[in-house]
């Protein structure tokens, strides 16, 4: 009994815990949010991408390198479109366009039935000799040795799924170039805030780019971004309206039924 009263104090005594650490981080939000009462969302400082905490150089498996082409007596330089110098994005720091066109659209049903049903009967007419009516003396009343099993099972499951998802968003958003690779690729990385009233959009994205991808206008479609991170959210009043509350969230990943 004492290790039985013991175990349940220390069940009963990490629940507090938990629910104390849960209590004082939504007390933190809650002051911080209360702190923000009539005021639009803060917007983020501009910064160096690479001094962000968590920062990491993309490392991704390159060629040998080829030889140098060098043409010392030509008008014409290996990579340009023109006589004049290339204004496209080549070298960390410089800055080119990202065009954001996506229109996806996805449509799914599934339904699957299974109907199952079982009968089982047994009986026992003769047990060592023993007849019928001398089983039924000594089985009790209401017991027969004709029908002493009788067992049945009816099982039926109906399951039904759909998908309906239809998404579309077209953007341009400018990027920076952070990180030039050992092949000539370009790691990128763009972060763009619009704030409207009391909500504020945010849009990222990061990625690898070919030098060749990139048009005569400096532009590049997201299509041709390789490992591309696009991540389009938001911040504000209208967003905390469409969350649910941090007591339900918790409530929905604790509970087992």
């Amino acid at each position: 009994m004492t290790t039985t009263k013991t175990a349940a104090a220390k069940t009963a005594l990490r629940l507090v815990l938990i629910a104390a650490a849960a209590a004082s981080l939504t007390a933190c939000n809650a002051a911080s949010r209360i702190g923000d009462i009539g005021k639009a969302p803060e917007m983020s400082q501009i910064q160096d991408p690479q001094a962000k905490v968590g920062y990491q150089p993309v490392s991704l498996p390159m060629p040998t390198p080829l030889p140098t082409e060098r043409n010392p007596n030509s008008l014409w330089r290996t990579g340009a479109k023109a006589f004049f110098k290339d204004q496209r994005a080549n070298k960390v720091g410089d800055i080119l366009t990202i065009n954001i066109a996506i229109d996806d659209q996805a449509k799914l049903a599934n339904e699957s039935k299974r109907s199952r049903a079982n009968t089982e009967k047994a009986g026992m007419p003769n047990l060592f000799g023993l007849q019928a009516d001398t089983l039924n003396r000594v089985l009790p009343t209401g017991a027969s040795a004709s029908s002493l099993v009788d067992l049945s099972s009816d099982t039926t499951n109906d399951g039904k799924g759909s998908v309906d998802r239809n998404e579309k968003i077209v953007l341009k958003v400018a990027a920076l170039v952070t990180q030039t690779l050992p092949n000539g690729n370009l790691v990128i990385q763009g972060h763009q805030e619009v704030r409207v009233n009391y909500e504020l959009r945010d849009l990222q994205i990061t990625g690898v780019i070919r030098p060749e991808d990139i048009t005569a206008q400096n532009t590049l479609s997201y299509e041709k971004i390789a490992e591309a991170r696009i991540s389009y959210g938001g911040r504000g009043q209208i967003t905390d309206v469409q969350q649910p509350r941090y007591g339900q969230q918790l409530y929905d990943i604790i509970m087992p039924f």
